[in-house]
């Protein structure tokens, strides 16, 4: 191989490795409390360059399909198809997402967002906090 086919292969392996590193992509949601897979949620930028996250599947049985709890747009709206990450920014100095929000469709709860890719971009660490207090949970790169 020459030098040139060397250096566009290692460009391309670094390339992809770090396209794993951004929580963009489709994502299964464990339960923190359960440890159960209960949906699929992919994870976008949108025009500004803020990710946006919509479950794109449910993987568990809901008792209630929408999202009776939410007190915002989303109020009665099918939690399938929702927008449940709005407005997460890369930190200028970290390997981490924040600023933006998450909601649980589950309770009508938004907590304040931070996400950081972790396992070489295998799974995704999404910390939500509501003052001093957080939940969190590991999610699963699907794609």
């Amino acid at each position: 191989m020459s030098k040139s086919t060397v250096a566009f292969v290692l460009s391309m392996v670094s390339t992809m490795a770090m396209a794993q590193m951004t929580p963009e992509g489709l994502w299964r949601n464990i339960d923190d409390k359960t440890g159960e897979a209960k949906a699929e949620v992919r994870i976008a930028a949108t025009a500004s360059g803020a990710l946006h996250g919509k479950v794109e599947k449910a993987l568990t049985q809901s008792g209630e399909p929408n999202c009776t709890a939410c007190t915002d747009d989303r109020k009665d709206k099918p939690k399938v198809g929702m927008e449940i990450i709005r407005g997460a920014k890369k930190s200028a100095t970290e390997a981490v997402w924040e600023g933006g929000k998450i909601l649980d469709p589950e309770n009508g709860k938004e907590y304040t967002l931070r996400m950081t890719p972790i396992e070489g971009g295998k799974q995704l660490q999404i910390r939500g906090y509501i003052g001093p207090f957080y939940r969190t949970q590991i999610w699963q790169r699907v794609q």
